[in-house]
């Protein structure tokens, strides 16, 4: 915890675009929980907001607890000591894939937000250090034989809707966005992200250090492809954010199929064609 301060500016980054979610949310949160809050640097941010009141920082690590500031608590995200409908918003900031059980995590927030409450949160997803992982797995082969797991596994994002509705809250809503930040080169990547806590998650990983021949191959493999034109290497860093609200009798709902009065391509200006004739659209992220 101590070093994280030396390689925090991605945890940051990412709490100052996960605040900007609020903008345009007119409402008060008198009461808000930080869930696996690190060292407060989401809440150094939303303090400073009119519309935020007291925050309640939460970590598993009693280390990141002790240094955050505030009322603070030592708690894992799938147990919860608070009482049903007791806070008014609650975040977590690249937290959640550390969290073991996320389907009973999100049951668990749905628990304490109060009726109409906000869940807004940040994690990483599923193309997070796409490049390191495959560039691991072709160097733990060629020197080892055999691939340990060395980077924590990530959510997909194809699951998070799903497993919001069934948490039981409504109107969710999931965004990415990718940042990407060059290093010198590997060595130095995996330095980074030992330095940020994150480079393993899994309970029954190697428990012996990497050897250097395998290191070694990690940079061979490493795809030329996110090369800088400096010689520097590119890693990305996929980001998912949820926001989804408690259940609440006067919010908003959809009309049920076949309702409505006027057809969308009539809106639009647009011809109206069936599933059969077109092909399924491409997603593109920033």
């Amino acid at each position: 915890a101590a070093r994280m301060d030396q390689h925090d500016f991605l945890l940051r980054e990412v709490g100052h675009r996960l605040a900007d979610r609020l903008q345009n949310i007119k409402r008060r949160f008198p009461r808000t929980l930080d869930l696996g809050c690190h060292r407060g640097e989401l809440g150094e941010i939303l303090v400073h907001r009119d519309d935020i009141k007291c925050i309640v920082n939460c970590d598993p690590s009693f280390g990141m607890v002790a240094l955050s500031p505030g009322p603070r608590l030592v708690a894992d995200e799938d147990a919860l000591p608070f009482q049903n409908s007791c806070f008014d918003l609650v975040t977590s900031l690249l937290s959640l894939h550390w969290v073991n059980d996320l389907p009973g995590a999100l049951i668990q927030v749905a628990r304490c937000l109060k009726s109409d409450g906000l869940f807004l949160a940040a994690m990483f997803g599923g193309e997070t250090l796409v490049e390191l992982r495959r560039s691991l797995l072709e160097a733990e082969v060629k020197t080892r034989g055999r691939v340990y797991p060395r980077v924590s596994p990530f959510v997909d994002i194809r699951d998070l809707g799903d497993l919001l509705q069934r948490a039981d809250f409504t109107m969710p809503v999931v965004d990415i966005d990718q940042i990407t930040v060059t290093y010198p080169n590997t060595l130095a990547l995996m330095e980074e992200l030992r330095g940020m806590g994150e480079s393993n998650a899994i309970h029954h990983r190697p428990r012996h250090f990497t050897a250097r021949s395998t290191l070694q191959a990690v940079a061979d493999f490493y795809p030329e492809s996110t090369s800088a034109p400096d010689g520097r290497i590119s890693a990305l860093f996929q980001i998912v954010y949820l926001t989804a609200w408690k259940k609440h009798t006067g919010q908003p709902r959809p009309l049920s199929p076949g309702s409505a009065k006027t057809r969308l391509a009539d809106a639009l200006g647009a011809i109206e064609q069936t599933t059969g004739e077109i092909s399924r659209p491409v997603l593109r992220h920033k």
